[in-house]
């Protein structure tokens, strides 16, 4: 079998420990599919993962690929996985011991949807573990409702620019905190009610919310409390919002982990599909040059998605 192009990396450390290996590629376990990856998205967690920073991922697990989404065509399928069949375009999330910089990888098949249908490659690839997040923070986690307000802080971001989109799809009322360079990005995505941080404090804007969005943590976090209406929720993707404040405010807060599932995927999709959610591609790079694709999410304040691309990414 012909060696593959694999992202790995034998040690913790910067970008400069990311190296280019080839490799034999193992067969799909029963309830596997293999995929030839065509596109690849760049997420924080993979530069959180590289620096030795990320629980889940110890030295036991070294070397390690990065990449938890991928969008690409099935190759061979294990013996009880039935969804797919060879050649079909899907995308689906890579779990958390990763793999998804690569010419192929291997994935379960209960994290994988379709494709959708009017998105190439490269968009699509952006979609399962930001727009997973996004979906769930604001439905499963969150319980958001149409005719409730939500506050997004960080909206221009890989999950934030699907939260929004997913948010107005729903017929919420969303607010979202971005800088000066943002602001016209996240309008253009639907956003009610855009607040400059570098020239506005949103508590003088935003109040009586439903949900805040917390995708910033700290000082952004502690200034929201104030702004919940009784009964309403703070959903968070970084550290664990204080049990004695919520309950203090009469309110629900709570962290979360994304958890790959392709029914909802799909329905993701299907959204996509109507026009109703569209990934924005802030930069691309080909698979070999993903060092300088994670360093530019790494630099921070990036407007959607990176994307490493491989092969025919149409």
């Amino acid at each position: 079998m012909a060696k593959l192009i694999k992202i790995r990396f034998h040690q913790f450390g910067g970008n400069d420990v990311l190296r280019v290996d080839r490799l034999e590629q193992s067969g799909p376990d029963a309830r596997q599919i293999l995929v030839s990856v065509r596109a690849a998205s760049v997420n924080p967690v993979d530069f959180k993962i590289r620096s030795g920073k990320y629980p889940s991922v110890q030295e036991d697990r070294l070397p390690y690929t990065p990449g938890r989404d991928v969008s690409g065509i099935v190759e061979t399928c294990g013996a009880q996985a039935t969804r797919f069949r060879p050649g079909d375009a899907i995308f689906g999330m890579v779990p958390v011991f990763g793999g998804g910089y690569a010419e192929r990888v291997v994935l379960d098949e209960r994290a994988v949807a379709d494709m959708p249908v009017g998105l190439d490659h490269v968009q699509t690839a952006a979609i399962p573990l930001a727009g997973q997040t996004a979906y769930q923070g604001l439905f499963r986690r969150g319980k958001l409702k149409a005719g409730e307000t939500v506050l997004i802080h960080g909206g221009s971001g890989g999950v934030g620019h699907f939260a929004i989109q997913l948010a107005k799809a729903i017929g919420a009322r969303v607010l979202t905190t971005v800088s000066t360079e943002r602001v016209d990005f996240v309008r253009s995505l639907g956003a009610d009610t855009v607040i400059d941080y570098k020239t506005e404090r949103f508590e003088e804007v935003a109040r009586d919310i439903d949900m805040v969005f917390d995708l910033i943590d700290g000082e952004t976090r502690e200034r929201s409390w104030a702004l919940l209406r009784k009964g309403g929720r703070l959903i968070s993707t970084l550290t664990e919002p204080s049990q004695e404040r919520a309950k203090e405010l009469g309110v629900t807060a709570m962290r979360y982990t994304v958890e790959p599932d392709g029914e909802e995927l799909a329905e993701i999709g299907r959204l996509a599909d109507t026009g109703k959610l569209k990934p924005h591609i802030q930069a691309t790079f080909p698979l070999e040059q993903a060092a300088d694709a994670l360093a530019t999410v790494e630099r921070g304040h990036t407007a959607g998605k990176v994307v490493l691309t491989c092969g025919s990414a149409g």
